[in-house]
């Protein structure tokens, strides 16, 4: 990933917690057919130094685990909160014209060797963490225990786990940190003042940094 210096982010415990808080990835392999990607939530583990694991599952009709043998490497792509800048609400614009539009986003990419397993316990225990994950905070949880055994079973029959060891993890947060004060400022107003869901994602990461 292209990282300038002013929209690096490389502090782990940063990394892994947008990680955990957008929790669905993209998962690029190569393979016997080229370049394969899969849209999947991925499960953060930190324990193993210095990077963590990235815990998942593909549909066992996906082609793309069968492509991966011992030591495919493997990327993982988290797409943050982002939106269009306009030019026109830079006050430089009315100084020098020497603007142009732009996008602001939070990308985080996450590098490793990816294994595959298809062990019916270890799924088990995977899918029931994931389902914790995204249901503790839930006033009435949903829990792997609530559907049948052998309902749940045969799902587990119907997936492929997948665990990328991260090797390298990159953040980039473009958030107008290139622009001056003034600029910066401006494009905070205006994104408030737009109100929708993703510009106010973004403003309160700006105003964070």
């Amino acid at each position: 990933m292209y990282l300038p210096t002013h929209f690096k982010e490389d502090r782990v415990p940063v990394l892994h917690d947008a990680i955990r808080r957008f929790g669905f990835g993209t998962l690029v392999t190569h393979g016997s057919s080229g370049l394969e990607a899969s849209h999947i939530p991925l499960l953060l583990e930190d324990s193993q130094a210095p990077f963590g694991t990235l815990h998942g599952h593909l549909a066992r009709p996906n082609p793309q685990w069968k492509g991966i043998g011992s030591g495919t490497p493997a990327l993982a792509i988290f797409l943050g909160p982002n939106t269009y800048i306009s030019p026109s609400w830079y006050p430089t614009k009315q100084e020098t014209g020497k603007v142009v539009p732009t996008w602001n986003y939070l990308a985080i990419h996450a590098y490793g060797e990816i294994q595959t397993f298809d062990d019916p316990e270890r799924l088990r225990n995977h899918v029931t963490r994931l389902t914790e994950a995204h249901e503790g905070t839930r006033p009435a949880p949903w829990a792997v225990s609530d559907a049948p055994s052998e309902f749940i079973d045969s799902m587990l029959r119907g997936i492929v786990g997948v665990v990328i060891r991260i090797t390298r993890l990159e953040g980039k947060w473009k958030m107008s940190q290139n622009r001056p004060g003034r600029d910066q400022a401006a494009v905070l107003e205006r994104l408030v003042g737009e109100g929708g869901p993703d510009q106010v994602a973004v403003a309160d990461i700006i105003r964070g940094r």
